[in-house]
């Protein structure tokens, strides 16, 4: 089923299979599925070359979603931390507060250009979960959000706001409660009803096409930095630092310069309370490699096979395995992947709010959180951009749990 897992060597691929990135990535997901994925990636590839839809989609982006977003030179937090220059990326500006809309728009145009008015997606953090609840209601689709009731405690307000904007949210009681078993009851549902509905997934992950389209649909974060650091700055950055959870505000903005050899590229996991399997979500701290809800690529699991219970503060950040791009990229040294813990990114909340008045979102605060410990020790020449990917208004009731504010 969708959730199998294995324990399986990295397989030799040609770079030219589509859906793979290197070894990973692939279409691991029962028969029923089959043709639906082969007719999104028939449409998808239609849709690349069609200028009536991309107008639309830019259109809409621009107009509806708040694009472009700006970059925005922190002033204030490069002095206090000395050494690089830092520049915030704020995907936290758009409609529905964070970059999610991007990819929930173009696969929004898509499902109706397929004739599929009835929509499903998994969130966790629920930033996924609004933005498509609020594409659905812009474009007069059917919405049913799966949430693990864990997270639906913690992110009550984004729950709230779905159901504002017609979506039925359904809780998840299985397994962990969280981002993982959210998706597993979407896959139960959409086998059920792959004739009448499209599955919107929210992160680079899933089978083939979903993290070539996904990615694709966010790389506009990218293609706007890049214009705007060498509009402010006249040179490209030393580095881009962005949360990884599925991975997806990170390759939106890395894969603009993949090829740009000199910026280094640092995605930031959740290193949770502690370094034991099950107290943290980061993949490349103890993971391998595996097949997860339909693609092969790092995850969490223990001797047997069995995927690792996952931790951290941040509901988005808090799922066992990370897009295949991530992993070709991790595995190439193209790209290097750190962690922070809850209570750094609690800190890294804490400092951004005051000293740029700019609350994040808790992933986007992991991002900051390895700002505060890398810019110090670059030189002032360097410049830093940091992917704010989500405002912070969602973790408003964590943070005054865990904060003690003076």
């Amino acid at each position: 089923m969708a959730t199998a897992v294995t324990k399986a060597k990295q397989l030799s691929v040609p770079r030219d299979v589509p859906g793979r990135f290197g070894a990973y990535g692939g279409r691991f997901v029962p028969e029923t599925l089959m043709a639906a994925l082969e007719e999104l990636e028939r449409e998808y590839e239609k849709v690349k070359r069609d200028k009536q839809f991309q107008a639309r989609l830019t259109e809409l982006l621009r107009n509806y979603a708040g694009r472009p977003t700006p970059l925005f030179f922190a002033g204030r937090l490069t002095k206090k931390l000395g050494g690089a220059k830092i520049y915030l990326k704020r995907e936290d500006l758009l409609h529905t507060g964070a970059h999610k809309i991007n990819n929930c728009l173009g696969q929004g145009l898509l499902a109706e250009r397929m004739g599929k008015r009835r929509i499903i997606a998994e969130t966790g953090a629920g930033q996924h979960g609004v933005a498509t609840a609020t594409v659905c209601a812009l474009l007069g689709f059917d919405c049913v959000v799966y949430m693990g009731s864990e997270d639906m405690r913690r992110q009550e307000l984004n729950v709230f706001r779905m159901r504002l904007l017609g979506a039925e949210v359904r809780s998840v009681n299985s397994g962990s409660r969280t981002l993982k078993d959210a998706i597993n009851e979407a896959m139960r549902d959409w086998v059920t009803n792959v004739r009448t509905t499209h599955y919107l997934l929210g992160s680079v992950l899933g089978a083939h096409p979903y993290p070539t389209m996904v990615r694709d649909f966010h790389k506009i974060i990218g293609c706007e930095a890049r214009a705007q650091i060498l509009k402010a700055e006249g040179k490209l950055p030393t580095a881009i630092i962005a949360c990884v959870g599925g991975g997806s505000n990170a390759i939106g903005i890395f894969f603009e310069f993949i090829k740009d050899k000199k910026v280094k590229f640092i995605g930031v996991e959740a290193g949770g309370r502690g370094e034991a399997l099950g107290d943290h979500a980061a993949r490349f701290r103890g993971g391998s490699p595996g097949v997860l809800q339909g693609t092969y690529s790092y995850l969490l699991q223990d001797a047997a096979g069995q995927i690792a219970a996952t931790h951290s503060v941040s509901a988005g950040l808090d799922y066992p395995s990370i897009g295949p791009e991530h992993a070709w990229l991790k595995d190439t040294g193209r790209a290097e992947y750190v962690a922070a813990s809850d209570a750094e990114a609690l800190e890294a909340c804490t400092l951004l709010a005051r000293t740029e008045g700019i609350i994040p979102a808790l992933e986007s605060a992991h991002a900051v959180a390895e700002v505060i410990k890398r810019t110090p020790r670059m030189k002032k020449s360097d410049v830093v951009i940091v992917n704010i990917s989500g405002r912070g208004d969602k973790d408003i009731g964590i943070m005054r749990e865990s904060l003690e504010l003076e």
